[in-house]
């Protein structure tokens, strides 16, 4: 379903149904320092020579206090030490269709900035042959909002705290420029593998303090002039 969310500084909506979400990996220095100890297949301690892309499904999209809902049917697998995890990031919406877009003409192809949630289950992560697919698209795997930041509202997007709360303490705090790829080369890399479609997501990244959430957690990512995103998490 899509999630209509408000777009801040005016009465209007934006309706958020993208036809694809596209993430990257490893965009943070210090996510990379910790990148052994959260123990996900593909993952090391090296900076990436290019972004590292992987796709989150639509149908994870839900919005501001909506439930991230832990799936049953994992208990089904017996996994030792089950983990699903919340990870902040900064996400950025496709103002229209566009391919090979110039680094230097990225910004003109972003409409807008709202906070995301990439919600991650790690224990499939690390058992898929087929890679992170099922372990990033799981149903509610993607809170978004508060609101939508327009590009020309939300003033430097490259030097924005991020920071997230579990139950209210902090857990993840950094500052998007602390990217190891920087917004430009991000959609230029990605527009030169796939045609982006207007409406279209890029998620770029958490910071290092990445961790597990559990039935009755509270989950806030807070993204300077964008707001608090809050959801609650439950079992199945």
């Amino acid at each position: 379903m899509p999630v209509t969310l408000p777009i801040k500084n005016s009465k209007e909506f934006y309706e958020v149904n993208p036809s694809k979400i596209i993430a990257l990996g490893l965009n943070y220095h210090a996510h990379i320092q910790e990148s052994l100890s959260i123990k996900v297949k593909g993952l090391n301690p090296e900076v990436p020579k290019e972004p590292i892309l992987f796709s989150k499904t639509p149908n994870v999209l839900i919005g501001p206090g909506e439930p991230i809902v832990l799936p049953a049917f994992i208990k089904e697998y017996a996994f030792e030490g089950l983990r699903t995890d919340y990870e902040a990031e900064l996400a950025l919406i496709i103002n229209q269709r566009c391919k090979n877009v110039p680094a230097d003409q990225a910004y003109d192809y972003i409409y807008g900035f709202t906070c995301l949630n990439d919600v991650s289950q790690r224990n499939l992560q690390n058992s898929e042959k087929a890679g992170w697919f099922r372990g990033k698209s799981l149903d509610t795997f993607g809170p978004v909002g508060p609101c939508v930041v327009l590009t020309q509202d939300i003033g430097d997007a490259q030097q924005l705290d991020i920071k997230c709360r579990l139950n209210g303490k902090v857990v993840q705090e950094s500052n998007t420029s602390q990217m190891i790829f920087k917004l430009p080369e991000i959609i230029a890399f990605v527009s030169k593998n796939f045609t982006l479609q207007k409406g279209d997501i890029i998620t770029t990244g958490t910071p290092a303090g990445v961790g597990a959430i559990k039935e009755g957690d509270m989950v806030e990512i807070e993204i300077e002039n964008i707001g608090i995103l809050k959801n609650p998490v439950r079992e199945e």
